[in-house]
């Protein structure tokens, strides 16, 4: 096999830890000795073992004279862990494959000079392109302190969310269901608009089978705290709730919720709130990653003020027509061609009979 080879599966073995591993990077290991993977591991968790360490502990004395092909360059600090440069320097690797830097300043090329220091080779840049696409969310939010933001749709052909009479249950089938439950699994939070809230009742909860995958944060878009005290986002306590508030709202009212129901009210000091204002409050409270499922509305604003990092569209074989009924991106629109976000598509696959598009904003 060839290094991309082992890359790829390191990759693959990373992928695990999608979603899970907040305020951390995903990573994936693989220890080759002699032609064959002796160990493999994935970093799973903030403040657990990182993926060297797990592949290490597998290989055990055949990490000896071995090459190591790691997703990340190796931490060279002490965190909530020791620095994986030294497991691997102390482990007598001979030769560590990188695919790609870690941006972090704590480590920023500082793990692999330590490993040139001690005199193991080292190659960077194998599979560079799939490994920063793992980390998408995990470089964005260091480089912006602000969380990555995926804008998702459910429409028919013609660009409806819902009919003239507002239904909208179910628009597109299970299978493509199922994948927007997935998605909220590895969010750190997923966000509508109050008018969601007052027209479903929604619980906002992931249901995967056998009841797997975590809950996100439920986050509310509500400048004049309207949400229903009897609402189920507010009282099921699957989750936890934060409802993004004005400073219209007086304190009163804001007990109500907080003291009496156990929701965390974020007050903004602004009248109007503002996306941009909003992405940054919640970055500070260690958000990386937000998972847009509002209406119209909602999502206009966030294309207004082009906080969309990516995009994820559900095309249901299906026909709505009429002026009246509601399309996925609402709001004043841009007047001009010139000022449209422009998207690469990324992927098309289909789900069932509905069809999924991702794109990203071309940078």
């Amino acid at each position: 096999m060839r290094d991309q080879d082992y890359m790829n599966l390191a990759i693959n073995v990373a992928k695990a830890g999608v979603g899970q591993t907040t305020p951390n990077p995903v990573v994936g290991a693989v220890i080759v000795n002699d032609g064959r993977v002796v160990g493999i591991g994935a970093h799973l968790k903030a403040g657990e073992p990182h993926a060297e360490v797990h592949a290490i502990r597998m290989a055990g004395e055949k990490a000896q004279n071995s090459t190591a092909y790691v997703t990340l360059e190796p931490c060279s600090h002490h965190g909530k862990t020791p620095p994986c440069a030294d497991l691997l320097i102390t482990s007598k690797v001979k030769r560590v494959v990188v695919a790609t830097t870690d941006p972090n300043p704590l480590v920023a090329g500082k793990g692999i000079a330590k490993l040139k220091a001690a005199g193991i080779e080292v190659e960077v840049g194998v599979c560079k392109e799939q490994a920063d696409a793992l980390n998408a969310v995990f470089f964005h939010y260091l480089d912006k302190k602000r969380p990555y933001v995926t804008l998702k749709s459910a429409t028919t052909l013609d660009g409806k969310i819902a009919t003239v009479t507002g239904e909208s249950k179910w628009i597109t089938g299970e299978a493509a269901r199922q994948d927007v439950h997935l998605y909220r699994s590895i969010h750190d939070a997923i966000l509508v608009g109050v008018n969601t809230v007052l027209m479903d009742n929604p619980s906002l909860t992931t249901r995967l089978p056998n009841g797997t995958g975590k809950n996100p944060i439920r986050v509310i878009l509500d400048s004049k705290l309207r949400t229903p005290l009897d609402s189920q986002i507010v009282n099921d306590g699957k989750a936890e709730t934060w409802i993004i508030v004005s400073n219209q709202v007086n304190q009163e009212k804001i007990n109500e919720f907080s003291e009496k129901k156990g929701v965390r009210i974020i007050q903004l000091q602004e009248a109007n709130l503002s996306i941009s204002t909003m992405l940054t409050r919640l970055g500070e409270e260690g958000i990386s990653s937000i998972f847009v499922e509002g209406g119209a509305e909602v999502n206009g604003s966030f294309l207004k003020e082009k906080a969309i990092n990516q995009v994820i569209v559900y095309l249901a074989p299906k026909l709505f027509g009429g002026k009246q009924a509601p399309t996925a991106i609402g709001g004043s629109g841009i007047e001009s061609i010139d000022d449209s976000l422009q998207l690469t598509i990324k992927s098309v696959e289909q789900l069932g009979e509905d069809v999924k598009i991702i794109a990203e904003p071309e940078l």
